[in-house]
């Protein structure tokens, strides 16, 4: 293989008439170096049926080659401070770095709109369109610009990846897509941002054109997928059922997310499969023990600081960059097939989770402990839907698997973490005990039903 993308970039080299010195061609050294996942094109995707699914025509021949060259040497003399500050911006971490920061911008500022939800499919999209783009790559293996030509100085560090298409720009175009699909008003900027994304790999000197064009046309079709999978997840069904009354069940009206534990999932066979046994009976010892832990909680400072932090702060935001943490401590910011996937496997574990962990609220109905003791007072308002299990027992448990899982050497910090953002819960007075363990239970077993996705996927060395 290694030897094909030697004669591969040989052959475009003589085409246009570029041999390095000595008569090598110069663009032969870049092929000659390990690249990045060959065989990620293989791998287990989320909407499409495959990699070559969407595997994308022959890229242009050796004249347009050529002239792309001429044209990407002109508009490098001319990156002016604007056009580096996007060059640098859009390079900074994986591909889909910059859009996790877009999607969470626009989950603050619509809370309306489930972030668990938005965050898997915006992760599932980076995922697929990176795959995608990784089978084209190298069933093609077009080199980069600089490698044809070595009087192009690109702005930044070239990728050890074949030229074609441009991950930057399928990334863009299907996030960019689905965003547009979850955040309607903001479709235009959404779309200035992606052909911002693409065109930014031009300007850099990192990619022809028509490797982001190929891009953009690649991410639109995954876009697509994504959407079409979202239009049919449950998740826009109303809530027509009726709230029961009785002893230790939850009081209120118009509970939210009450149709969650209905909406599809994408790894759970079904949403109750992890259902946790029924909370202590109201009148029961272990009840009575769990209210009085609550009641009798001595807070400190830094129980205080951790329940306000996990409360302010939405866990899955935390979890995120922690992962995107880790992706840069380990340098797979320089492997966009392993962070894509990293973040995909946390944000597909999480929310099912949640979509497991609400099936289970709204099956039992169970009180939260000031429901239990109007005497106890929480350090904030607890969110409007039934107490058991703990929706933070559930994601952060399913959090600490999956991460354990791929950051193996981080694996007690991962439970520690996971750990203290449930305690917070119960430091806050808005959960008791039972509702911590049961949600955590649920979290891990769908966590590790991810994990054992993952070590089918492929991508396990």
């Amino acid at each position: 293989m290694g030897d094909k993308r030697i004669l591969s970039a040989i052959l475009v080299c003589v085409g246009i008439g570029l041999l390095g010195a000595g008569g090598a061609p110069a663009c032969a050294q870049q092929a000659d170096q390990g690249w990045i996942e060959p065989g990620a094109g293989n791998w287990a995707t989320w909407v499409i049926t495959s990699g070559r699914q969407i595997r994308l025509p022959t890229p242009p021949d050796q004249a347009a080659t050529a002239a792309e060259l001429s044209h990407l040497k002109a508009q490098s003399a001319t990156r002016d401070t604007t056009v580096l500050d996007q060059i640098a911006y859009w390079n900074t971490g994986w591909p889909g770095y910059r859009w996790q920061e877009i999607a969470l911008a626009l989950s603050a500022k619509d809370p309306s709109v489930f972030l668990w939800r938005t965050m898997a499919l915006v992760s599932v999209a980076s995922h697929d369109a990176t795959i995608a783009a990784w089978d084209s790559k190298y069933r093609f293996d077009r080199p980069c610009p600089s490698a044809v030509d070595p009087t192009l100085k690109p702005a930044v560090a070239v990728p050890p990846s074949p030229s074609y298409p441009s991950e930057h720009a399928a990334i863009a175009a299907a996030v960019a897509g689905v965003l547009s699909y979850l955040f309607p008003q903001d479709a235009e900027l959404l779309a200035q941002r992606a052909q911002e994304a693409a065109q930014s790999r031009i300007a850099a000197g990192v990619n022809y054109p028509s490797d982001v064009q190929a891009g953009l046309d690649l991410g639109r079709q995954i876009a697509a997928a994504v959407i079409e999978r979202a239009r049919s997840d449950g998740s826009d069904a109303p809530w027509d059922g009726t709230i029961p009354s009785g002893p230790g069940l939850w009081t209120g009206s118009n509970p939210r997310l009450a149709t969650l534990g209905t909406w599809k999932p994408w790894v759970l066979p079904s949403a109750s499969q992890f259902r946790p046994p029924p909370p202590p009976a109201p009148d029961s010892p272990q009840m009575a023990a769990e209210l009085a832990e609550v009641k009798n909680f001595v807070q400190t400072a830094q129980t205080r600081r951790a329940a306000f932090f996990w409360a302010v702060v939405p866990e899955l935001r935390e979890w995120l960059a922690i992962t995107n943490l880790k992706i840069f401590e380990s340098r797979l910011d320089d492997n966009p097939p392993r962070a894509a996937r990293a973040v995909a496997l946390l944000t597909v574990a999480s929310f099912d989770a949640f979509v497991g962990c609400f099936d289970a609220k709204f099956h039992y109905w169970s009180a939260r402990p000031f429901q239990v003791d109007p005497t106890i007072t929480p350090l904030f308002t607890a969110p409007n839907f039934p107490g058991y299990p703990s929706g933070h027992g559930c994601g952060d448990g399913a959090a600490e698997v999956v991460l354990s899982y791929l950051f193996p050497r981080d694996a007690e910090f991962f439970k520690e973490r996971a750990e203290e953002a449930t305690l917070s819960r119960l430091w806050a007075g808005i959960h008791f005990r039972s509702d911590l363990d049961a949600g955590m239970a649920l979290g891990r077993s769908v966590g590790q039903l991810v994990v054992e996705r993952a070590k089918r996927d492929e991508a396990t060395e």
